[in-house]
């Protein structure tokens, strides 16, 4: 029964959209069993990691650029100084995040990595 659903959804899909192959580039490829939409999310949420280490650089040289450039001014020291300061929090929440889906993952899954790598079981 289940099965006979599937392939009418799929017939009906295929009614609408065509046949949809896999793009030439992806064709036998493999990310650590995973694949689709879970494949999709772990791509987004690695690249917003490499972004946000690449802002905190900038904003480290800016921030390092306005304290230099600051000629003894309290209040300018003080703002380079509170732009490095939040630089180093929005590291270490970034670092965070991993540690603590690290540690949920090993106590409710018995895995570090359960959290970290996206599967979704379907029937």
């Amino acid at each position: 029964m289940v099965i006979k659903m599937k392939e009418k959804i799929q017939t009906l899909i295929a009614q609408d959209f065509g046949k949809v192959d896999v793009p030439p580039g992806l064709v036998g490829f493999k990310s650590g069993g995973i694949a689709g939409i879970p494949l999709l999310i772990s791509i987004v949420l690695r690249t917003l990691i490499v972004i946000a280490g690449i802002y905190a650089v900038f904003n480290f040289v800016i921030a390092g650029y306005a304290f230099m450039s600051a000629g003894g001014d309290p209040k300018r020291i003080q703002d380079a100084t509170a732009k490095i300061w939040q630089t180093v929090l929005g590291l270490i929440v970034t670092a965070g995040a991993f540690v603590i889906a690290a540690i949920i993952g090993q106590i409710l899954f018995n895995s570090p990595t359960a959290l970290l790598q996206f599967r979704v079981f379907v029937p």
